[in-house]
């Protein structure tokens, strides 16, 4: 199983609720972290500080596509950021139960 770990940011701590909610009540993540950051970026010319929440997602990389796509649709910025990286070593039993969450086969309305 390749794990993965999806990561966004929002402005505000409810996006960050909203979205995390959304992904894992879809199965699309078994579990979402939110943490509050704060980010320098250009934007348009500008240098710009910002407040954000780094939402972290875990997740299987056979549901990235639909990991982003629900991202994208929930998403207020005009560009998000999503990202992701490799889980490369994982405690076993930890790795099934984010399989078993991440189950398209197991999906809950």
């Amino acid at each position: 199983m390749n794990l993965i770990a999806v990561i966004t940011t929002v402005g505000s701590i409810e996006e960050a609720r909203k979205i995390a909610t959304a992904l894992v009540e879809r199965r699309l993540a078994a579990c979402a972290q939110i943490s509050q950051i704060e980010s320098v970026y250009r934007w348009k010319g500008d240098i710009q500080h910002e407040p954000e929440f780094r939402v972290l997602f875990k997740t299987t990389a056979a549901r990235y596509q639909d990991v982003e796509a629900a991202i994208r649709a929930l998403h207020p910025y005009e560009l998000p950021a999503i990202h992701s990286f490799a889980i490369e070593h994982v405690y076993a039993p930890y790795s099934a139960w984010v399989e078993e969450n991440t189950s398209a086969g197991e999906r809950v309305s």
